[in-house]
């Protein structure tokens, strides 16, 4: 079967674009230390940032949701994270020269994240990347977030181009089924933050990288 070339490019964020998870391994371990608890390693830390900040908290601290002090420890862990939000954030190896080469090349691209916009378009501006696409597309900016397909469909409105001619790169589950509900080509981005034990073969995608330049593989 043909590989199918794309015109556009969508990135997930978080394990994708950035590697963020130091920073919010830190937020999070300035929280469980004023909370008078052991820091967690960033081993144990990062296969769970592209699960979100909900994600953290559960795990940090072995409570649920419905505990009482949940939403408090959420707050002020996102704050934390707010706060520190570039420490020691990157874009991955590779993305810098990626990103130049599609540009070089007119090939438009964006992000679609579920991190909220508050933390979102605070990370681009430190990243120097807000000037650079028109497609900033967070948890909040439609009605419903990944995997609802929804985010997907209004990047490529704001990208004036069609989804079947774009692909999206992620490293959840989530994202590769919102970008298949969205009938976009979807990679998985191997070295994001994928658990050892995750079975990525099942998650539906077209393709796998190990390097964000194995994009260019996939587009016009």
């Amino acid at each position: 079967m043909l590989q199918t070339k794309a015109s556009n490019v969508l990135f997930d964020l978080d394990g994708t674009l950035a590697d963020t998870a130091p920073d919010l391994a830190f937020a999070l371990n300035t929280l469980l230390a004023e909370n008078g608890k052991q820091a967690l390693p960033l081993d144990m830390l990062r296969p769970v940032v592209s699960l979100g900040g909900v994600a953290m908290v559960r795990l940090a601290f072995e409570i649920d949701e419905d505990s009482v002090e949940f939403a408090s420890l959420k707050d002020r862990f996102l704050q934390l994270y707010r706060d520190n939000i570039a420490k020691y954030t990157v874009l991955f190896e590779g993305i810098e020269k990626l990103l130049t080469t599609l540009e070089t090349r007119q090939i438009p691209w964006g992000i679609v994240t579920n991190k909220s916009t508050w933390l979102t378009q605070a990370l681009m501006q430190e990243l120097d990347l807000t000037k650079r696409t028109p497609c900033i597309v967070c948890g909040d900016t439609v009605e419903h977030a990944k995997p609802h397909p929804a985010p997907m469909l209004h990047a490529c409105s704001l990208l004036e181009c069609v989804a079947e001619q774009t692909v999206y790169i992620g490293d959840a589950p989530r994202d590769i089924e919102a970008g298949n509900r969205a009938q976009m080509t979807t990679l998985i981005a191997n070295y994001g933050y994928i658990g050892k034990y995750e079975q990525t073969d099942k998650w539906g995608a077209d393709g796998n990288i190990v390097s964000p330049l194995e994009i260019l593989d996939w587009v016009i």
